[in-house]
């Protein structure tokens, strides 16, 4: 039976010993492994480049994902039963597939290589941060699996003992490519490269090696390779279909390669019996993958393994100290941090060395070097959340996006392991930088990213990779509808946002003509109001509204004309830079309050929606309507953030809901990317403290303290700053760093 409060449980993992009051304790992986949340409850430690995951998402008819794991965005589904092995690097929260291969399985009995029939279900799961556990029932196998940064250690218990195998399977995975290459080194020790890439099936991303070393701590009585390809001359043939089962290459072959290959290990084991693996990875070469192997293992250590990665997340975690409210509440809040310090990761290896964005080159930092950068999900709240908890970690992803752009010639979009992969919309990391800079993180080269963002703001649309319809953009002031599903609208929006925060950048770095073009252009959302519908709607090259026109059509995640991934409701609202424009727009105050009223009175909100997600903080810029940002966000923190696998409203997006939550908690929320500042609400726990990294900021600590008479008081009746009354329901990032003290005094009254 799966744990689903860990608090209460982790007494049981004698490899993971409890600590009281330890964030770590209140960590449930299992929450948004269902509902599409697609995050997994596999080990790994914070932003590692290594995490280990079991795979249960393909090959029987006990799985609720479809049996082709290709068709599924992650390695693990919370329902599923059949267990094929664990994959290593895997995404976490994404909507997407790509990675999750490498897939690691014991067995035992009469040695089988097709994932079909060597797959088990399984009971006794158990994860932890940095640890997972499960049993095996088809052969009584106990497993354990734990990581470090660039490598994982399993740990097998053949409970039957008899023949007993370890396999790994080159060929599966997430990814869309199968083709791998293993060579044997030793009898204990393999080492290969396996393809992956298509990540969202777009064919614009190219295929790209990952390097691995293999290793176990017991010589097998034999090993050797297999492979489900044409037979090959001087080896035995490779699948028989009379009988459908693989056969096995000979074990004196000294290399393997193609497609749907793998690696075997064979042992005579005594009921008991333990068998260690470890697997170190490199995105450069094998031989990297063996030094980050040897420089983070020292042989094979499994418990000191899984102590140290928990201690990792105890030490990242406990940057934020909750107090107060229940430990359901604390579960949510402590393993939504959890879940935004998985991605983005390190690239380099213990060397320096990564692979050099969209090249073959290899290049070496001095600084952490990160990669899978979901940017159009996690420029609107984690990466304002690192800026604030994690400031170094943020200067150096703001570095590495400045990095690719100096390789590449472009700052990306949604990069992954070196490669663009142009998922979603708009010119995000303009936002992600420009807001970190303003901020006051100014440790990066700010001048290269200035010339990176005016290119991708004006380059002509033949030769903009980020932004291929900015001819219409710069000439119309609008991206009209040219295709019925060219998502047209939403492009245009993304631009304006990042227009503004080049503007605001631009004034910052003196830029004063820029800053003025830059706002202006920002402003250019007005031409897709229509008032017939109070709602966005795509325009046409000759500056006619689209017709015919339902601004309900995209709920639901069907195709709208000029909408990704929503409708015009999810979009309308979507202008944080200039709400008094938008208000005026919709005939004043009243009217837009009205409006947005609308938008939940009638359940137009998505809450796992990004364009849409702050429409709940808009009511604080609305005079005595800031109560509803109050009320709104306490009902959807309890409704659809909770203590269970569906608890995430739909796809974390590498972190992104989830940092909805932990800012929500907190009691604020960055409105505006470009404007340095919070939105505030009432927090969920009585004192929270934030540990500051004083090389950034002035004070050590910041304290959230909130005054609360009663369960029921939820709204906001005045907020202080070290003692003093603030005005309104904002507070600048200046402000808040320099606060020693943020009080909240909650009533049950709406204010």
């Amino acid at each position: 039976m799966r744990n689903l409060i860990i608090a209460g449980i982790l007494t049981a993992v004698s490899s993971v010993p409890a600590g009281a009051g330890e964030p770590v304790a209140y960590i449930n992986p299992f929450i948004g492994t269902t509902n599409f949340g697609t995050t997994n409850p596999g080990a790994l430690c914070p932003n590692g480049l290594m995490s280990v995951t079991p795979f249960n998402v393909m090959g029987s008819d006990l799985n609720v994902y479809d049996k082709d794991a290709r068709w599924w965005s992650t390695p693990y589904e919370y329902h599923n039963r059949f267990f094929t092995g664990f994959s290593h690097v895997n995404l976490s929260g994404v909507g997407c597939p790509d990675l999750g291969s490498l897939l690691l399985m014991p067995t035992s009995g009469e040695l089988c290589v097709d994932y079909k029939q060597y797959g088990s279900e399984y009971t006794l799961e158990e994860a932890h941060p940095g640890y997972y556990a499960n049993h095996l029932t088809r052969y009584g196998i106990d497993t354990e699996v734990s990581a470090t940064l660039r490598s994982s250690i399993a740990r097998f218990t053949y409970t039957q003992g008899g023949e007993s195998h370890v396999l790994l399977n080159l060929g599966e995975g997430l990814t869309n490519e199968s083709g791998a290459t293993v060579r044997k080194v030793s009898d204990t020790e393999y080492e290969g490269s396996k393809l992956l890439g298509g990540f969202c099936y777009y064919n614009r991303q190219g295929v790209f090696p990952i390097y691995f070393v293999i290793r176990v701590d017991k010589k097998p009585i034999q090993s050797g390779y297999w492979k489900k390809q044409r037979p090959m001359t001087g080896v035995e043939a490779e699948w028989d279909p009379d009988n459908g089962k693989y056969k096995i290459y000979s074990r004196y072959a000294k290399e393997m390669s193609g497609d749907d290959i793998g690696v075997y290990f064979t042992y005579q084991t005594q009921p008991g019996e333990q068998i260690q693996v470890q697997i170190g990875v490199s995105f450069v070469s094998t031989e990297n993958a063996r030094q980050n192997l040897d420089n983070e293992q020292q042989g094979f250590q499994f418990d000191r393994v899984a102590h140290q990665a928990r201690q990792q997340w105890n030490d990242i975690l406990s940057r934020v100290e909750v107090e107060g409210g229940s430990d359901e509440q604390k579960t949510i809040f402590y393993t939504a941090l959890y879940h935004m310090l998985i991605h983005p990761n390190i690239l380099q290896d213990v060397n320096g060395q990564y692979p050099a964005m969209e090249s073959q080159q290899i290049l070496t930092t001095k600084h952490n070097r990160y990669t899978v950068f979901s940017l159009w999900d996690t420029f609107r709240n984690v990466h304002p959340f690192f800026t604030l908890v994690y400031p170094q970690m943020q200067l150096d992803m703001a570095q590495s996006l400045i990095d690719m752009y100096n390789e590449w010639g472009w700052l990306p979009r949604w990069e992954l392991y070196g490669n663009e992969t142009l998922t979603m919309s708009g010119d995000p990391a303009i936002i992600m930088l420009a807001d970190t800079w303003l901020r006051g993180l100014k440790g990066f080269d700010a001048e290269t990213a200035y010339r990176a963002m005016v290119k991708s703001a004006t380059a002509p649309g033949s030769e903009n990779i980020l932004r291929t319809d900015n001819d219409d953009y710069m000439k119309l002031g609008y991206v009209p509808l040219r295709e019925q599903f060219d998502n047209s609208v939403s492009h245009a929006l993304e631009y304006y946002l990042a227009d503004f925060a080049l503007s605001r950048f631009a004034a910052d770095l003196g830029h004063k003509d820029d800053a003025k073009r830059f706002a202006n252009r920002s402003l250019g959302y007005k031409h897709y109001y229509c008032k017939e519908y109070g709602t966005l709607r795509p325009l046409l090259p000759d500056g006619k509204f689209y017709s015919p026109f339902d601004p309900m059509q995209g709920i639901n995640f069907e195709p709208a004309p000029g909408f990704h991934e929503g409708n015009a409701w999810n979009y309308t609202f979507y202008i944080p830079h200039d709400i008094d424009g938008l208000k005026r727009l919709m005939g004043g105050e009243k009217k837009f309050a009205a409006k947005l009223r609308k938008v939940f009175d009638e359940n137009l909100y998505d809450p796992a929606n990004e364009p849409d997600i702050t429409y709940p903080y808009l009511f604080a810029q609305v005079k005595e309507e800031e109560w509803r940002t109050d009320s709104l966000v306490n009902v959807l923190l309890k409704k659809h953030f909770k203590n269970q696998p569906d608890g995430i409203p739909g796809n974390d997006d590498t972190g992104t809901m989830s940092a909805w939550a932990v800012f929500s908690m907190m009691g604020l929320y960055p409105d505006c990317p470009g404007i340095p500042r919070y939105t505030l609400t009432a927090p969920t726990f009585d004192r929270i403290t934030l540990q500051l990294d004083p090389r950034y900021y002035k004070h050590e600590t910041l304290v959230i303290e909130c005054e609360r008479p009663s369960a029921d008081a939820i709204y906001v009746d005045r907020v202080e700053v070290d003692g003093k009354k603030l005005k309104g329901r904002f507070i600048s990032h200046d402000e808040l760093v320099n606060a020693g003290t943020l009080r909240f005094v909650l009533t049950n009254q709406k204010r």
